[in-house]
């Protein structure tokens, strides 16, 4: 079949890697130089067009016309042909005058063996990643054409370039009365068949994505997400798109950036309701439910216009415990405590007392207390009196306010355990301190706040399958 007569601009490959050599180049310009009405064409005129694709792998062996139909179909801003070493004269020949629109950058990489999986998987391996690393190919960015490969090197072509294609297309014999849309190509009929495997792959991932939330590495978690999101087709997009919001959230919530989190945990609860109203995953039910409190919290501690806000306080004993548990890490875990028992003081004094610990008026003191304040805490820095954190229990004691009195006579327990945390390495100290010191502190602290575990944000556990 002939198309209409077409002059175009000719254009020079950008070779990458030395592509095609100089005369191959010299060949390809003369024959694109001739009036294309001359030129035979594999694809009828007709031919349909989908967006042009970042960039196009085509396997190939000994069938130009439908490398030809391919690269004139999906218009690849970059080329590569995978293909035995003499493939690269029918490149030369059957492919190169037939492009309508040629590759900003192109290559190929010969495999030795067409037939043997090793051998093919070995050269794509060490080839391809670099080849797409230089043309900044990014995850899902990549379509594979197998129409022409042998079997064995598509299953290596499928592996090699899982992590960066989002779509195998190949052209497959028409089955007589299949009523699928018809391609001629030198008087075969074919039919365009795509497939995504990620749509697939991405249960594996799912679970990992999973078991990195779980582990509390909650940024490795939404990376993975978002990785999947580029891949999968585009109605399991939004999805992977909120999983990754949700892993966002938590990530943003563990490093205390609460209004970022509280924003990110609303728009992932209502994308990851949508997706349970059409079906989703069943564990969605399980989560949704954990979501929705964690939401709640994080929206009382927020929108709390008190300078001494309530569910800080709560939130960092959380917090300390999830750090001994679920990262065990139990140097932070404890500085984390030592900073949520001060918080619980610090409520007290300035919800029942209307006393800042952070800018004492020494008249608000007890008598006894007053005069250790004014020649104790004044702060160089800024002139204020500011109360370190056993003066805050020894105030509220003074106050005769309940936490203080329990303070004094949790004290001599307490004694040892705070002197441990002051010679940790992240206290004052060299030494470690043990994961066994911190639960003994934290235990201790929970029986001083009345705090039941209840009341405590608890992250969920995800259980994607």
């Amino acid at each position: 079949m002939r198309c209409g007569t077409r002059r175009e601009e000719i254009r020079e490959p950008r070779e990458v890697y030395g592509a095609f050599d100089e005369p191959s180049r010299r060949i390809y310009l003369d024959r694109r130089k001739l009036n294309t009405s001359e030129v035979q064409c594999y694809s009828p005129c007709t031919m349909a067009h989908d967006q042009p694709v970042k960039a196009l792998v085509i396997t190939l062996v000994d069938d130009p016309a439908s490398a030809v139909y391919s690269i004139n179909r999906l218009k690849p801003d970059a080329l590569c042909f995978v293909l035995p070493e003499a493939g690269k004269a029918v490149v030369e020949s059957g492919v190169q005058p037939q492009i309508d629109q040629m590759p900003r950058r192109w290559d190929w990489i010969i495999v030795a063996a067409p037939g043997e999986f090793a051998g093919c998987h070995q050269t794509l391996a060490r080839s391809l990643p670099d080849l797409l690393r230089t043309w900044e190919v990014q995850p899902g960015e990549l379509v594979v054409d197998l129409t022409g490969a042998t079997p064995a090197m598509a299953g290596a072509m499928t592996i090699a370039a899982l992590p960066w294609s989002s779509r195998l297309v190949s052209l497959v014999p028409a089955r007589e009365g299949s009523g699928e849309d018809i391609i001629t190509l030198d008087g075969r009929p074919f039919v365009w068949q795509q497939s995504n495997p990620w749509n697939e792959v991405a249960a594996v991932s799912r679970r990992e994505g999973s078991e990195l939330f779980n582990r509390g590495d909650y940024s490795a978690a939404a990376n993975l997400f978002r990785g999947i999101e580029a891949r999968v087709s585009g109605g399991q997009k939004p999805l992977y798109r909120a999983f990754a919001d949700v892993a966002d959230g938590y990530d943003l919530w563990e490093r205390l950036r609460y209004r970022q989190a509280w924003d990110k945990l609303k728009t992932a609860t209502k994308a990851l309701e949508m997706a349970s109203l059409w079906g989703g995953l069943p564990s969605l039910q399980i989560m949704l439910p954990a979501l929705k409190v964690n939401t709640v919290f994080l929206e009382k501690l927020v929108l709390d216009p008190a300078e001494a806000k309530e569910f800080l306080a709560m939130d960092l004993l959380a917090h300390a415990g999830r750090r001994l548990h679920v990262t065990c890490d139990p140097e932070t875990a404890m500085v984390v405590l030592a900073r949520a028992l001060e918080a619980f003081a610090q409520r007290r004094l300035f919800q029942a007392h209307k006393i800042k610990s952070w800018d004492v008026q020494i008249e608000q003191l007890p008598q006894a207390l007053q005069e250790t304040c004014r020649t104790c805490y004044l702060e160089d820095i800024d002139g204020k009196f500011k109360l370190p954190l056993q003066a805050q229990f020894r105030v509220l004691a003074g106050l005769g306010d309940q936490l203080g009195q329990s303070f004094l006579r949790e004290w001599p327990m307490m004694k040892p355990l705070l002197d441990a945390a002051n010679h940790a390495v992240l206290g004052h100290g060299f030494e470690p301190i043990k994961g066994e010191r911190v639960q003994q502190f934290y235990d201790v602290v929970v029986k001083l706040t009345g705090v039941v575990d209840s009341s405590l944000p608890i992250f969920p556990k995800l259980n994607f399958s």
